[in-house]
């Protein structure tokens, strides 16, 4: 056989993105919804104002985010568990958001009032514990409405 056709890594092929680091402040843009009406404007304002550290009780299933300020949720009652996509931003009673990785749960009963966008989970997913992200809203939610004459 050939060698060369049993390559698994080029050698000149140039990474995706650098990882990010500590040092960083990481932009992530955020698809706002589906709950994002259990939360306060206040607390849509924070979300996307604030700095947010990841903490160590990170991992595969979530990025669990510290910021000063919580995320003020309008609704404090818990939904039925739903399933939901990678990249879900949900808030816990705490106001301190959990971004669903790889492994994800269902909801757990808690609004998930946004998702990272697509083509920022692999960055999301190279995130070291205290590094630093801000979310950018990049779209507000739009609810699928049913064509009525299907």
């Amino acid at each position: 056989m050939d060698k060369e056709k049993l390559a698994s890594v080029s050698i000149s092929e140039a990474p995706a993105f650098e990882c990010p680091t500590v040092k960083d402040v990481v932009t992530l843009d955020v698809v706002l919804g589906p709950r994002t009406d259990w939360c306060t404007q206040k607390g849509l304002e924070t979300l996307s104002s604030q700095i947010w550290q990841v903490t160590p009780q990170s991992n595969r299933i979530g990025i669990r985010l510290a910021g000063e300020t919580p995320v003020e949720r309008a609704n404090t009652a818990e939904l039925p568990s739903e399933g939901t996509a990678t990249g879900a931003l949900q808030i816990p009673p705490s106001g301190q958001p959990v971004l669903f990785l790889a492994d994800h749960p269902l909801t757990g009963g808690y609004p998930v009032i946004g998702a990272v966008a697509e083509y920022h989970l692999d960055l999301a997913g190279q995130l070291p514990i205290n590094a630093k992200i801000r979310f950018r809203p990049i779209a507000p939610f739009a609810e699928i409405v049913p064509d009525k004459n299907a």
